[in-house]
């Protein structure tokens, strides 16, 4: 007898940039857990496809606090990658293994609301507002979302409002799982998990030690925004994990309940 999959609700999925070239098992176990009747939704990044793109225009990458400083020109690029290129190859991938798998970004139907993070960071958003409705629409026409991390600009300014904006991936994994109510939020990277000061994987983190881990700078870079999509998730309700995208059937295992990564909460 068959055993039933124990996973059910919504779960987003985040597949980082730095993955991507390793997502084949990553596509495999979306695919089949369509097939059993869950309701996966990708959010992708994108961030070395991107510095590539840039580098191939002349254009040199900067980056504050973590976070790509995205002037005008940097824009059309990352609306153009992640939008267009990482969107639509993602969603090719996904139907040619035989699901139903459907491109959107986060300024499609007001998905995503944001305003300007730092001035200096140029047209990087920090997310206002979720309608989720788009996202819905598309589980409910028996299709995998696959979502660009791209927002629309709400400001005060009308030569800002409106506008698109870059927004952190991690973040908006983290926001569109809260706002669909998501039982399962999961990061896939390149790494282990969450890593001590030793560099050994911490197979469990409490909200207070990951904030103390921040709080001393063993949680850095690139993993903070994780770390905080992981508790918000947590605030939420959810359960939420950060494991080795790499690893072949890792999605899947995770969602079966073998242990791997970092388990938050």
């Amino acid at each position: 007898m068959q055993k039933e999959p124990n996973y059910l609700g919504t779960t987003v999925v985040k597949i980082g940039g730095s993955t991507l070239g390793e997502h084949d098992t990553t596509l495999h176990d979306l695919v089949a857990l369509q097939k059993e009747g869950a309701s996966p939704v990708v959010v992708h990044g994108g961030g070395k496809i991107i510095s590539d793109w840039m580098t191939k225009q002349g254009i040199r990458a900067t980056f504050k606090d973590g976070l790509r400083v995205t002037d005008k020109a940097s824009l059309e690029i990352v609306v153009a990658v992640l939008g267009g290129l990482i969107n639509k190859e993602l969603v090719r991938d996904l139907n040619k293994l035989g699901a139903r798998a459907a491109g959107i970004s986060g300024a499609d139907a007001g998905l995503l609301q944001a305003e300007i993070k730092d001035p200096d960071l140029g047209y990087v958003g920090s997310i206002t507002h979720v309608d989720p409705l788009i996202i819905e629409t598309v589980i409910a026409a028996g299709c995998i979302p696959v979502i660009a991390p791209v927002a629309t600009a709400v400001d005060d300014d009308p030569d800002i409002s409106g506008s698109l904006l870059n927004i952190n991936a991690d973040t908006a994994a983290g926001e569109i799982a809260a706002a669909l109510n998501a039982s399962r939020l999961i990061f896939l990277t390149d790494v282990e998990g969450v890593l001590d000061s030793k560099r050994r994987l911490i197979p469990r983190l409490t909200e207070r030690q990951a904030q103390e881990l921040i709080r001393s700078q063993v949680i850095a870079g690139g993993m903070i925004p994780k770390i905080e999509a992981c508790l918000q998730a947590l605030r939420d309700g959810g359960n939420s994990q950060i494991i080795d995208g790499r690893l072949p059937g890792a999605l899947r295992a995770s969602l079966n309940g073998k242990p791997m990564g970092t388990q938050i909460g």
